[in-house]
């Protein structure tokens, strides 16, 4: 009975302090910046251009990212020719610069609809033209990274492409354990 007791006392001390942690929203930090609807990693990533993990699909299933072909390139890692790196620059280039592009519209139309919010004027029907078109420029963004992997796996050979996996730590047999080894 005393253990009941003890529970029911532990329960009715401990309970609102726990309610109390789970009404704290996650998002606290985020209302003192200028667009709400965005963390700072985010509103960071569209301003740079950066994948974002948009393009797994093709990552994981051997389509290499240009930027990460780049960097095992320079790292000494993968090896491919002038002609290629020069190529991969460019698909890298121009991927980068289309979504800087379509990002700053992303952050415009984020901004938009932080104000509908904001001023207490939004309608459903704003509401919902809004967030559509958000959801059309985010794939269109998705778009512009999946084609620049697509391109880049165009241009490398079979046999980089498995050296790239390995790198990556996509395959067995993974750079990671060559590395090891070589330590030995």
């Amino acid at each position: 009975m005393r253990t009941v007791t003890a529970v029911a006392i532990l329960l009715l001390v401990a309970g609102p302090a726990f309610a109390q942690d789970r009404l704290i929203s996650p998002y606290r930090h985020q209302a003192e910046t200028g667009l709400r609807g965005l963390d700072q990693r985010e509103i960071a990533e569209l301003k740079a251009g950066n994948g974002m993990g948009l393009a797994r699909a093709a990552e994981l299933n051997s389509y290499p990212g240009p930027r990460h072909v780049l960097d095992a390139v320079a790292a000494g890692k993968l090896m491919a020719s002038a002609e290629q790196i020069q190529r991969v620059q460019r698909v890298f280039d121009e991927m980068q610069n289309d979504a800087r592009r379509v990002g700053a519209q992303i952050l415009e139309r984020e901004q938009q609809l932080e104000m509908g919010f904001q001023t207490a004027s939004i309608t459903e029907s704003d509401l919902r033209e809004r967030v559509t078109r958000i959801a059309a420029l985010q794939g269109e963004l998705r778009a512009i990274h999946l084609a620049a992997h697509l391109a880049t796996r165009a241009i490398l050979s079979d046999s980089q492409v498995a050296r790239y996996n390995e790198l990556r730590g996509y395959t067995t047999g993974s750079a990671d354990r060559q590395e090891h080894q070589h330590k030995h």
